[in-house]
């Protein structure tokens, strides 16, 4: 991140169509009936303090360089979709760059087809691309969504099929857009101004939103009508202690024109960098990248807890996430450490999904499925690009046995 300066339908496909367009209003979750080879070998058992489960496993298995410079599983490949400065596939667009967090949408034209949506965290030249593609994989068009919006960071999908792009700096708005771009980007004022980094919708209702501040605060948005962000109630999370049940109080001005929102209630809890969130029915989960935390909150009981505390295991500097709601396994990027992509099973067993080497001055962003389940995308922000080996990023995805791995 930047400082403020810079055939039949299976129900198992339902769900997986359903999550992965941003319905996370689901709150159990059916799966065919299956019995997956599981990953192996189980290797290390890693204790931990604070968190929700005692112990964490984490599985290793070998990885294998594969032609785009990734280290991928056994079983998996890869392909580039787009590269900072350079023509997304033959679509006329000229992908901007570093780009950071992301969601798939169905294509509401095209059965089977879906929309990628991209921030990019640049200074003033910021935005979103929506990249399109056909039911086959083919990439068929591209366009900028929103413009002229700055360090565009991370963000969340809507039950009603808008991404949410959050701005990254001290006076940075939430802008909701349209996948296919028929509706102009819209800011939504009310969900506050302040350095905005991830948002999601839970079972509720409510927009529940990071800031990626030391001592940032864990926000939600209640809207004055459901699924319309024009108006709205913006609370901040506070209380005695971040472990335990969590008090929600007002922010009494989002726009924050005199004092910033973090600090406009006195008992706001403070969290060492919020980062990453996303949500599943009641579950809410946020990381925070400065004590190295998963966070999760329980909407019906207001319960926040540690999920996972990185120690010895594969995460390391947590950051993007992205919960996968027929396995209900998160996917925890890394900014920093190894240049990792972690899957978090609820178990709290890990293991590292790809490794991306030799790229120091990168971060893993954007982790997110397309709407069946079968490609995951992510970027590495800063990626080098071209023969000059300029640091602007590129977005990949991955595609191979994911029902298996997941079990699903």
């Amino acid at each position: 991140m930047f400082d403020d300066l810079g055939a039949p339908v299976s129900r198992r496909r339902v769900i997986r169509w359903t999550g992965a367009a941003g319905m996370l209003g689901v709150a159990a979750v059916v799966t065919e009936a299956c019995t997956p080879a599981p990953p192996a070998p189980t290797t290390t058992t890693v204790p931990t303090t604070g968190t929700s489960s005692t112990t964490t496993t984490t599985t290793t298995v070998p990885l294998a360089l594969d032609p785009n410079g990734l280290l991928l599983m056994p079983g998996f490949t890869s392909r580039v979709v787009a590269q900072g400065g350079q023509e997304v596939a033959a679509t006329g667009l000229t992908y901007r760059w570093y780009p950071d967090g992301a969601a798939t949408f169905p294509d509401p034209e095209v059965p089977g087809g879906w929309y990628l949506v991209e921030n990019h965290e640049i200074g003033s030249t910021g935005g979103v691309t929506s990249i399109r593609f056909a039911p086959d994989g083919t990439i068929t068009a591209a366009a900028s969504i929103c413009d002229g919006t700055s360090l565009n960071c991370a963000g969340g999908a809507t039950p009603w099929g808008t991404w949410l792009s959050g701005e990254e700096f001290s006076g940075g708005k939430v802008w909701e857009c349209d996948p296919t771009g028929n509706v102009p980007a819209q800011v939504r004022d009310g969900l506050g101004v302040f350095t905005h980094e991830g948002a999601a919708v839970a079972a509720d209702g409510r927009v529940y939103l990071t800031e990626d501040k030391q001592g940032g605060g864990f926000y939600r948005f209640t809207p004055t009508t459901p699924g319309d962000l024009s108006d709205g109630l913006l609370e901040i999370a506070t209380g005695p202690t971040r472990f335990g049940p969590v008090t929600w109080t007002e922010v009494p001005d989002p726009s924050a024109q005199t004092t910033p929102t973090r600090l406009q209630v006195p008992s706001t809890l403070p969290f060492d960098g919020p980062e990453g969130i996303d949500a599943s029915g009641d579950d809410v989960w946020f990381t925070s990248k400065g004590d190295r935390r998963v966070w999760h909150y329980r909407v019906d009981t207001q319960l926040l807890e540690v999920r996972y505390q990185t120690g010895d295991g594969p995460l390391d500097a947590v950051d993007n996430i992205w919960v996968d709601p027929a396995s209900a396994a998160l996917f925890v990027a890394e900014d920093g450490g190894n240049m990792e992509l972690v899957v978090l099973r609820p178990d709290n067993s890990s293991q590292v999904v790809v490794r991306v080497p030799d790229q120091p001055d990168s971060e893993v962003t954007g982790p997110c499925f397309n709407p069946a389940g079968d490609r995951l995308y992510f970027s590495s922000q800063r990626a080098p690009v071209g023969a000059a080996g300029a640091l602007v990023g590129t977005t990949f995805e991955i595609t191979g046995p994911w029902d298996e791995f997941l079990g699903r």
